[in-house]
């Protein structure tokens, strides 16, 4: 260590004057940085606290999420545009079973209370074994309770369910009406609806003919002498026409026919057992990006404590992602618009419409059709928003579903024995779909 201390006294000795003066100054300097420590305030009486008493309102408004946008209902200049072929719900809807589905999982993507469907389910255990093709229907409060639900089991029986003060209670009603098929056919005139009208179809019975033909043609373009077969199965009680369903549908437009007809599981099928619906993405990205606000209708304002509507998921993203429509479909909106920002709506065949707002660029323009997968929009934080973030929505009939589970159409056909069984039906129903 001495001989180190020796060396290192040497070499500084033999440096040049200068040399020696600066990197003296600089030694002390270090050694004075490193000994150094701040002096610290002790104070000798205790510190004076104030309490501040707060009205609940205004602890609402510290909560983290009082920072979130809380959307408002769709204001005139955002809702979907509306035409005749529209049904109007006026808070009612309809459900076909399908496979897989359950009383919670059908009710629970149109955002009705669990504690509801609880108490449905115990006014009633056989709703716990509904069956594929069996049609359920409800309507809802202005407040969006459920109000009444209703259970087609089959075309002999019916039960409802009306909300009481502890719960539902439910009341049976058997048909005793006589089923018969009625052929209803005509051509287009000014519009399709009045046409069907003409021709004897119910405001009913022409959406039916609508949903069941809406992934294959867009009845706003049918043409004049365009041709149509309905064959309605019709119940009739004391000559009274007391309810019916839509058993196949033919339409031939410039020359070309269609054709929806109805299987066991209440879909509509081709000729050939092939399903008509286009299948749907889940998701409106390339890749799933975190849920910043979930789907809820019945969101409380946290700084009002009213109730605010959250009709979408909110999916927390970089500005410039690519935002993709998921499904085929036309574009009927694409514009800036007040709380939404820049906003795209999706009009995919009659019964289903996606909205994406928020955005920072749009890629399409009114009018225009596009394809799943297709790019629409980059993301981005226009309008009330409080950081970069997709809203998506998707709306069924007229209603705002939960997009993370609302039950979404899918490519399918039939196979097997539901094939053959759907074939032999097909058989008996194309010769009763004629136009002469």
């Amino acid at each position: 260590m001495q001989q180190i201390a020796r060396s290192v006294a040497l070499a500084f000795n033999n440096l040049p004057r200068p040399h020696r003066v600066m990197l003296g100054s600089l030694t002390v300097l270090t050694l004075a940085v490193a000994v150094w420590r701040p002096y610290v305030y002790h104070p000798t009486s205790s510190p004076i606290v104030r309490t501040i008493e707060l009205e609940q309102k205004e602890i609402r408004s510290l909560l983290p999420e009082a920072s979130e946008p809380i959307d408002q209902a769709a204001q005139e200049d955002e809702a979907i545009p509306q035409d005749e072929l529209d049904e109007k719900t006026d808070n009612q809807h309809e459900y076909v079973v399908s496979t897989g589905d359950t009383l919670s999982s059908i009710l629970n993507q149109y955002g009705i209370d669990m504690g509801d469907i609880s108490r449905l389910a115990a006014a009633d255990k056989d709703l716990r074994n509904m069956k594929i093709g069996q049609q359920l229907s409800w309507t809802l409060t202005a407040d969006g309770d459920l109000q009444q639900l209703t259970w087609e089991m089959s075309r002999r029986e019916t039960r409802t369910y009306d909300r009481v003060a502890n719960g539902f209670k439910m009341s049976a009603e058997t048909q005793q009406g006589e089923w018969v098929n009625s052929l209803l056919k005509g051509t287009v005139g000014g519009s399709f609806v009045t046409s069907a009208r003409n021709a004897g179809l119910t405001s009913t019975e022409v959406s039916a003919v609508i949903k069941a033909m809406q992934w294959q043609m867009d009845f706003r373009k049918l043409k004049k002498d365009d041709e149509f077969a309905v064959l309605m199965s019709r119940e009739m009680l004391d000559g009274k026409r007391e309810q019916s369903q839509l058993v196949g549908v033919r339409i031939r437009s410039e020359g070309k026919d269609y054709y929806a007809i109805r299987s066991e599981d209440g879909k509509y099928y081709d000729r050939n057992g092939t399903g008509l619906a286009k299948g749907f993405l889940r998701f409106p990205t390339a890749r799933q990006f975190r849920v910043s606000s979930n789907f809820n209708p019945r969101r409380l304002n946290p700084v009002t404590g009213r109730v605010a509507p959250h009709r979408g998921v909110d999916f927390a993203m970089p500005q410039g992602t690519p935002v993709l429509a998921v499904g085929d479909g036309e574009v009927v909106m694409a514009k800036r618009s007040g709380a939404a920002g820049y906003y795209v709506a999706i009009r995919h065949g009659r019964t289903y419409t996606t909205r994406y707002m928020h955005l920072r660029k749009i890629l399409v323009k009114p009018g225009q059709k596009i394809k799943r997968g297709d790019r629409i929009a980059l993301s981005g934080n226009t309008g009330r928003s409080t950081g970069p973030h997709l809203h998506y929505e998707v709306w069924i009939n007229q209603q705002a579903v939960n997009p993370l589970t609302a039950k979404l159409p899918r490519t399918e056909g039939l196979t097997g024995s539901d094939r053959t069984d759907y074939l032999a039906q097909v058989k008996l129903v194309l010769p009763q779909l004629r136009f002469d």
